[in-house]
């Protein structure tokens, strides 16, 4: 066996290693699963493919490198490709995330309409999450499942806390709740304000398009003008004098 790869398998051991020291395996999930009398129906675990994406990434590095150096620069590769790749979003969460905050204007002015005909809140909100749906209709869902178990308002409204822009729904529900405001009114110019906040967003978002469309022109024309303009007369010039 040549030397490289015997320092790759030494580093896919390594990264074995690590990849199944952080959690139990399945024999030993299962046994514990079989102690407690529960027995698991679910479908197993998929493997971590960042982390698999990573270490060939590292074992790639240290094959092509050969020696010991090629071993440590490979770790250090499989470490941060691993901490690069988690950092991406994916484009289901991504989805779901842009969803929720776009729905989330609607879900107010529906919250208001509910309270302002004399529904309570908790079954405005199981009523809104049933029309609204989605992602954010799972979310109302589990809001009012929250209060109607008679959990508190912060516990309640705290299912929203990972969607964008509803901190100031969760602060003015949970101040209603303690102080017998009106909710109504507040919610309905809750939805008037992430409204004009997704278009001053969006008007962002449009003239940094821009930019970035004129870039890569710019890129291109550049080259082409120092080339056609500029060297021609440097020539010239550089003619004359010599």
């Amino acid at each position: 066996m040549s030397a490289p790869l015997a320092l790759a398998g030494c580093l896919a051991g390594v990264a074995l290693v690590v990849a199944t020291a952080a959690r139990p395996t399945g024999r030993t999930v299962r046994r514990r699963l079989a102690r407690l009398g529960i027995r698991r129906t679910g479908p197993r675990r998929l493997p971590d493919l960042i982390r698999l994406g990573a270490f060939l990434g590292g074992l790639t590095v240290a094959v092509v490198a050969g020696d010991w150096t090629g071993v440590l620069v490979g770790v250090l590769v499989a470490v941060v490709l691993e901490r690069l790749l988690r950092r991406f979003e994916p484009a289901a969460v991504r989805a779901r995330r842009l969803r929720e905050a776009a729905d989330l204007p609607l879900a107010a002015d529906l919250l208001a309409a509910a309270l302002r005909a004399g529904a309570p809140v908790d079954r405005a909100v199981l009523a809104v999450a049933e029309a609204l749906a989605g992602p954010l209709g799972e979310r109302l869902a589990r809001v009012g499942r929250t209060m109607l178990l008679g959990g508190g308002p912060e516990e309640a409204w705290s299912h929203l806390a990972p969607v964008a822009g509803a901190d100031r729904l969760t602060a003015a529900a949970v101040r209603s709740a303690a102080s017998g405001a009106a909710l109504a009114g507040a919610l309905a110019r809750l939805a008037d304000d992430l409204r004009a906040d997704r278009a001053v967003a969006a008007e962002a978002a449009a003239r940094r398009a821009g930019v970035l469309i004129v870039l890569p022109l710019g890129l291109c024309f550049l080259p082409a003008f120092v080339l056609a303009g500029l060297v021609p007369v440097i020539v010239a010039v550089l003619g004359d004098v010599l």
